[in-house]
Formats: C-alpha cells, structure tokens, sequence
C-alpha cells in the first residue's frame, strides 16, 4: 500500500492515509470490453492517475465466479466500472461514479457539471454486470 496525499479542499485539510485502489472493469457476454470500462481506463492514464491503481480484476459476464462478478456481489454493486478503496484503518469504500472517485480519492480536479452528467448517463445507460 502507498500513501495518498491529501490536498486542502475548500479550507479543509484531508488527513494523508495509506490506500489500495482495485479497479473492476468488465468484460461482456460476447468477449468484447466494456466501452465505459475503457474511457475510464484511458482517463485515468491520460491524466497520470493510472500508477495510483494497484490491482485491475475483471468482472467477466461468461463466468459468473470470476474475481469481478465475486466482487461485485459481495459490494453489492450492478455497474461497471467500479473501484474498491480499502484504507489502513480497515473501512472499505466502492465507488461507482468515477468522477466522484477522481475527485474524492485522487484529489483531482472534477467538473461538477460532468460529475452530474455522469450520474445522469449511468441511469440511462446502465452497464450491468
């Protein structure tokens, strides 16, 4: 595990804490890749947060005990892709809004505007596992 550094946000300093990020993509039940899985993929390395990832699992829809359809189950979570926080003191956060993730876990910079787009999108255009 690293440690994540935590920014000042909006005058509020962010406690620094050790972090494991998974990232669940999916892969559909006719072998292609998940087409939101990828944009965020590309996102991430584009904006050189791709290192910040320690493990990438895939939730295959051919293989209902594959390591992502296991997780996903056990999270609770239907959409693809999803993040798993896991911090050092124990507690476990699931992300399913990667803009919320980009901004609450990276520290980076995430128009409001798009974050709202986003949610508004996965209600339309579920990608379910």
């Amino acid at each position: 595990m690293r440690t994540a550094r935590r920014k000042p946000s909006g005058g509020r300093l962010r406690l620094t804490t050790a972090v494991r990020i998974t990232m669940v993509r999916k892969i559909l039940a006719d072998g292609s890749p998940c087409r939101k899985c990828a944009d965020v993929e590309a996102r991430l390395r584009d904006g050189g947060h791709w290192p910040r990832i320690d493990a990438v699992v895939t939730a295959d829809e051919r293989d209902p005990a594959s390591e992502g359809m296991v997780l996903a189950n056990r999270h609770g979570v239907a959409l693809a892709p999803f993040f798993i926080v896991e911090n050092d003191d124990g507690s476990v956060q699931v992300h399913t809004i990667f803009l919320r993730f980009l901004r609450d876990v990276l520290q980076a910079d995430a128009d409001p505007a798009e974050e709202t787009r986003e949610i508004l999108e996965r209600g339309q255009n579920l990608d379910f596992l």
